[in-house]
Formats: C-alpha cells, structure tokens, sequence
C-alpha cells in the first residue's frame, strides 16, 4: 500500500512537472510569434512577400531568381533572365507592375537602364519612369503607353508554341510577328513622353494612337524653346516661333 502512494505521488509531481514544461513552451512560441526578428545584414538571392494565405504579392530578386511574370494564372515564357529588381503582383495572382535596373562597361562602350512601371489590368506597361543609355547617349523620361482592353493571355499561348519551334530566323520572325499583334507586348503606342531626350533636349511628345509623334514643346541643348505640329508622316506643319526667312511654315 505504501508502494502505490509512493508511485501515486511520483505520477502526479510527473504530471504537474510535464503540463509546466508544455505551459512554458507555449509561453515562449507565443512570445517569439509576435517579436520582429532583425538582422544586422543578409545575403538574399529572393525575397517573397506573402499574404496570409500564401498568396504572392511582390518579389525582390537577382537577375537569375527572378520572376518571369504571370497573366490570366499563365507563366510567362521568356528566353533571357530578366533584370534584377521589384516585381509586383494583384490580388488575381498577375504581374501589375514592377522596378527594374542594368547597367555593365564592355570595351569602353557604356549600357544602362532602369524603368518603374505599372501595368494595365491583365496587359503591359501603362505608365512608367525610365532611364536608359547607350554609348554615351541618353534619356530619361515619364512615358505614358496606350494598351488594348484584351489580355496578354492569348499572346502567351501562343508564345508556347513557338517556343517548340527550332531555332533560327523563321522562329524570330514569329515571335516578332507575335508580339506585335493586337493586344501583343509591342502592339501599345507610346502616346507621351516628358523627359530629356538623347539630343539632350527637355522636351513634351504627344503622340496619336499609333505612336506618331504630332506634338512637340522643346528647350534644346542650346536653350532655344520652340513648339513644333507635325503631320502624320512626322513632317513639321507648323513651327512656332516660325523660322526666319518670312515666317513660312515647314
């Protein structure tokens, strides 16, 4: 009898030593679930940003880790690795938008870029910031796209296909032909450019919706403002201030 009450007390003191041991556990996962966690510094290829449900919202990546987009739930096929950057996603799951950037020296020749943009619903580039340089010219500008109603998700597919074909000039070809169809990556006209341009003019370009430019207001590289209306062929119609020479429009 005395046996079982010896047993009896080490089975409850195990108990009582078992629901404080799992008591303090809790405790501290709790804690530790709401404490932020800081690094002095990380080394990162990737970084997700999640929602609770797992869903992605932006990525920060290296040029070989990055994402290659996604529309209508469709990856995006692509033959080069994208720049690093920024990519951002809409709560349907599609790329809407991103930061990308480059810039390398090779054999003294200079080739740089960098571009903010956001996307139309279900299409491409809308509205962006861009710079970009080649061989010691360049650009900068806020650049606005006009881009279609359809989504990019018919060019995708077909884009699949191609990609099956072997390579060389018949498969370029139809990749071009691709993208420049209605609702294609090329199809959208530049409609606005506000920036400097590689003549190192400030300039305002407004164009029509197939990317003609018919407007322009300028101070060139040598500080000389002018406002220029031009045809659908580029051809200035109308120059003001008008040029010397009795004022005859070009």
């Amino acid at each position: 009898m005395e046996k079982l009450q010896r047993d009896m007390l080490l089975v409850k003191a195990y108990a009582v030593f078992v629901t404080l041991l799992l008591g303090g556990f809790m405790v501290a996962g709790f804690r530790q679930s709401n404490q932020k966690t800081k690094f002095t510094e990380i080394d990162v290829e990737r970084i997700n940003v999640v929602e609770k449900d797992g869903k992605l919202k932006m990525t920060i990546s290296n040029s070989e880790r990055q994402h290659p987009g996604v529309i209508d739930g469709k990856t995006i096929p692509r033959t080069e690795p994208r720049p690093p950057g920024i990519i951002f996603f809409n709560e349907k799951g599609d790329e809407c938008g991103g930061l990308a950037f480059y810039g390398n020296q090779k054999d003294g020749a200079v080739s740089a870029g960098a571009l903010l943009a956001f996307d139309r619903f279900r299409q491409d580039q809308t509205v962006g910031i861009s710079y970009s340089e080649d061989n010691r010219e360049s650009d900068a500008a806020l650049l606005v796209w006009d881009r279609p109603d359809t989504s990019l998700g018919e060019v995708i597919d077909k884009m699949r296909i191609i990609e099956k074909m072997p390579d060389g000039p018949e498969k370029t070809q139809t990749m071009q032909k691709v993208r420049e169809m209605p609702g294609g990556w090329d199809s959208g006209a530049q409609r606005v450019f506000v920036g400097r341009t590689r003549e190192k003019a400030a300039a305002l370009t407004l164009s029509d919706s197939r990317g003609r430019p018919r407007l322009q207001l300028m101070v060139d590289a040598q500080g000389a403002a002018k406002l220029e209306f031009l045809d659908e062929k580029g051809k200035v119609v109308q120059r003001l201030p008008a040029e010397s020479g009795g004022g005859e429009k070009k």
